[in-house]
């Protein structure tokens, strides 16, 4: 059976275990298995790829699932391997789907766009190039020698050094013998979002009534825009280009930002792929990092210093009490950041990746990537275990699931307790007795009764929304692969968009530059 991504690591690679002879040979002794046909491929222009063509070429297989945070956090390892070896190396990511909607060709596609994959991607949708090759868990990566011939593989992530020894090795032996491929792979690198689309991939949403204001994280133009309530323009903060970079708005640069909380005149940001929590000041506009080192870490240490302690995929964030909580998806934890002692602690989670009730340091989280308060509980969008959770504060704290009943339990059914199946939720929001909750990968937004523990649908017609936040009568919905925020009506969920207009043209520059 399947296992979840966090699988201890296999290391197969043949030439580690002849470190005692000589010269190291790294090439393997046995066919690599060939993709079966039929399957849809791309970033190719729709053409399949064989074992056979690629003779030449040193092939990296990644066996990957979009929802998976593992599987996001080796991007950046692939793209350094794939700059070192640029004409030597291919990398191909084989998507072999967790969820049902993971599966589905469209959907990977815009998934690879946002993740701005320029590799190319097969749809393994029945498994068949996974078992073949023996996968077992997300991520898994696989190498090919230049004969077709299988190397070896290793689960899950960090292993950048020992695939680099290994590609670096290959090039060595079999260039020494002439056959290297070094002519370059045609690729036809896809991009589903629409030219007029002012939005791109849109992951976060957040308003503020008071303020008469929206907050909206641009992720994929790596951006915080903010509009009036109405959907006007007001400022854009970020470069628009992917970096991490302070300064005033016009000059500093996010990486894939997704949540934000609100404390005072402050716009707090979760800027995921860059590791770190940034501070919008909003009377300037000036933007500083105040947690996080810019580098992904994986954290034993209950707590430390916020400027000098590794962040691992910060996804959501959440202001109460002069605390921000923090939904820490790569670290499968809660945890605090305490601006007036510049300390960011751990809040609750074991690390471990599990659904488990208990204490904050006992019970397990599963990718959280949402949150949500009613004054006193916090409830979390809990989303490899398709569940929505409760945590308490104070001396008798504790999580306690609300609805969901494990990693691979999910599916597409209202009801009551045990009986509700969901998709993947990554947003949560609260109103008046009552928890909205992005059911991300079903596309719809359902309501949810913490007291009752009754689910109900309340709108449709969404494409995998990420964020949600309610001003008065208005649910805000980040509708994230539809490029726009749309606007569900209270309490009777008639859906419209909110129409967008940006009359001094302040996200020309970023539409210039796709």
């Amino acid at each position: 059976m399947m296992r979840s991504c966090l699988l201890a690591v296999l290391v197969l690679f043949a030439g580690v275990a002849c470190a005692e002879k000589p010269q190291r040979t790294w090439g393997g002794n046995a066919p690599a298995p060939e993709f079966p046909a039929g399957l849809d491929w791309l970033n190719t222009g729709g053409e399949a790829l064989s074992l056979d063509e690629l003779r030449g070429k040193v092939v990296l297989l990644d066996f990957w699932t979009y929802g998976c945070i593992n599987c996001f956090h080796i991007i950046p390892d692939l793209e350094r391997l794939e700059a070192k070896y640029p004409d030597t190396l291919v990398v191909i990511g084989v998507h072999s789907a967790k969820f049902e909607s993971e599966g589905e060709t469209a959907n990977i596609r815009r998934m690879v766009a946002r993740y701005g994959l320029a590799h190319p991607v097969v749809n393994d949708r029945d498994y068949r190039i996974w078992k073949a090759y023996g996968a077992r868990a997300w991520p898994t990566l696989a190498l090919v020698d230049p004969e077709g011939n299988y190397v070896g593989a290793v689960a899950g992530e960090g292993h950048y050094e020992l695939l680099d020894e290994a590609i670096g090795g290959l090039v060595a032996e079999f260039g020494q013998e002439g056959k290297l491929d070094r002519t370059p792979l045609e690729l036809e690198i896809e991009d589903p979002v629409p030219a007029s689309a002012l939005l791109r991939f849109p992951g976060k949403v957040l308003a503020d009534e008071a303020g008469g204001r929206l907050f909206i994280a641009d992720s994929n133009a790596h951006r915080i825009v903010e509009t009036d309530l109405d959907g006007r323009i007001r400022r854009v903060f970020g470069t628009g280009e992917p970096g991490l970079a302070d300064g005033a708005a016009a000059e500093a640069r996010f990486n894939y930002p997704q949540g934000m909380a609100l404390a005072d005149d402050t716009l707090y940001v979760a800027d995921t792929r860059n590791h770190a929590l940034r501070a919008v000041a909003l009377d300037g506009g000036r933007v500083t990092t105040v947690a996080g080192t810019g580098e992904k870490a994986y954290q034993t240490a209950e707590r430390g210093p916020a400027r000098d302690t590794g962040l691992n995929s910060p996804w959501d964030v959440l202001w109460l009490d002069d605390v921000l909580y923090i939904a820490m998806a790569g670290q499968h934890q809660l945890w605090a950041y305490d601006p007036e002692a510049a300390e960011v602690r751990v809040f609750a989670g074991s690390r471990r990746e599990e659904l488990r009730d208990g204490g904050l340091t006992q019970a397990g989280f599963n990718q959280p990537s949402g949150l949500a308060t009613d004054g006193q509980r916090l409830f979390v969008a809990d989303s490899e275990a398709s569940a929505i959770r409760s945590v308490t504060r104070g001396e008798e704290a504790r999580v306690t699931t609300l609805v969901g009943t494990g990693l691979f339990d999910f599916g597409d059914k209202d009801g009551r307790g045990d009986e509700v199946r969901l998709q993947h939720p990554l947003a949560v929001a609260w109103r008046a007795g009552t928890v909205y909750l992005a059911d991300t990968y079903n596309g719809k937004i359902k309501r949810l009764d913490p007291e009752s523990l009754t689910v109900t649908t309340l709108a449709t017609g969404f494409d995998e929304p990420g964020g949600l936040s309610i001003a008065g009568e208005r649910l805000y919905v980040a509708d994230t692969n539809h490029h726009a925020i749309k606007v569900v009506a209270l309490p009777g969920g008639e859906v419209s968009t909110l129409e967008l207009t940006d009359p001094d043209d302040l996200l020309l520059a970023r539409n210039d530059q796709d």
